[in-house]
């Protein structure tokens, strides 16, 4: 399938604010699929601090069904999940990364040990490595050799129960794990159980024990899905798959323990067609928090006050396209480039440094059933 890029320069659209050095290198974005409409597995790109210009360099790697991507903390190697299920276990496979050309070659793979992995994420140390499988409600943890490569896992652990939604929430759908800003809490969303779910990590042992409090409680049909951590540590903001809403809530970092501060909706108040949140993430100056709708296909943008956590909305703007799953935010806080998965473009969004709204920049650039986007540090 051919792809193209329109490169319009972006720099004219970007309302002024950022120091003019900031963000002028040359970025590698990793773009990971689901394996349909002719992707054949991770895609790289590269992304121009200064003008925002997008392109597309090629495959990196072929892979089956690489739906997330998380980058070792160091640069060097690249971790995905294989997004199976059924009778056999998904899988989650490391790659070392050209530092020349961005290229991805083969580790190895081991398992997920569970059921449709959905989500992989790194531990600041890089030493372990955490996978969420949707499809079993499974968690586990997996460590990381010196050389990228992944061992077996050293925990699993199994959610049990059920949620408020019989369709959704038939049993236990963990969707995404995240370390916490001290490195020593990890969270998982659990959409199936309406719970974020809160461990201890152990680096040397490899091991997750029930923090306590073991879990949040989200909204019963909720559905939380991911997370994301505010600059200060201090703050957590989880986007909610099933009843479009975003949380706010406050972290204290001594427990590991979550608390309610605000809940918004994602949606314009006179939208009533279907739609499901997908992805959110807090801007690098912690002024603004953005989420993505599936259905309504935009992108929504709060402002946060950084005391109290408090959220007011700014904007909804489209999303360029069908279905926008993942979404990332460059290190620069200047542009935003999202994945619309059904109309398989990515596009790219020039960031307000005052306001935190988004301008398109004119730029699509067509890839195969987009799902993920990562920057490589």
């Amino acid at each position: 399938m051919a792809r193209w890029a329109v490169l319009i320069t972006a720099a004219a659209v970007l309302a002024g604010g950022w120091p003019a050095a900031a963000g002028e290198q040359s970025m590698t974005v990793y773009v990971g699929t689901y394996s349909q409409r002719g992707s054949r597995g991770i895609y790289v790109l590269k992304l121009d601090g200064a003008t925002g210009t997008l392109t597309d360099t090629g495959l990196a790697q072929a892979a089956h069904n690489p739906s997330y991507l998380a980058v070792h903390p160091g640069g060097k190697f690249l971790y995905c999940v294989n997004e199976d299920g059924g009778k056999a276990h998904g899988g989650v496979t490391a790659f070392a990364i050209d530092p020349d050309t961005g290229g991805l070659s083969e580790l190895n793979r081991v398992s997920s040990e569970g059921d449709g992995p959905c989500y992989v994420s790194l531990d600041a140390t890089g030493r372990q490595a955490l996978v969420a499988n949707y499809g079993s409600g499974h968690v586990a943890a997996l460590p990381v050799g010196p050389d990228g490569r992944l061992g077996a896992a050293t925990a699993v652990v199994h959610h049990q129960g059920q949620g408020a939604n019989p369709q959704r929430q038939e049993h236990a759908h963990a969707h995404s794990i995240r370390v916490d800003p001290t490195n020593r809490f990890i969270f998982a969303c659990d959409l199936g159980l309406d719970q974020i779910r809160s461990y201890r990590l152990d680096l040397a042992g490899g091991t997750l024990a029930p923090n306590d409090p073991p879990a949040f409680a989200a909204a019963p049909g909720a559905g939380p899905r991911h997370l994301d951590w505010h600059p200060n540590g201090q703050l957590a903001f989880v986007i909610d798959e099933l009843d479009n809403t975003l949380m706010s809530l406050r972290y204290d970092a001594a427990k590991g323990a979550l608390t309610p501060i605000q809940t918004v909706g994602t949606l314009p108040a006179d939208f009533h067609g279907r739609s499901s949140c997908a992805d959110v993430h807090v801007h690098p100056n912690g002024r603004f928090v953005y989420g993505s709708n599936r259905g309504h296909d935009s992108l929504v943008v709060y402002a946060v006050d950084p005391d109290s956590g408090r959220l007011t909305y700014v904007q909804h703007v489209s999303s360029g396209g069908r279905t926008p799953r993942g979404f990332v935010i460059d290190p620069s806080g200047r542009w935003l480039l999202a994945a619309n998965q059904d109309s398989d473009n990515v596009v790219v969004f020039a960031i307000d440094a005052a306001g935190g709204q988004l301008t398109t920049t004119g730029q699509s650039l067509h890839l195969p059933a987009p799902v993920c986007l990562k920057v490589k540090p």
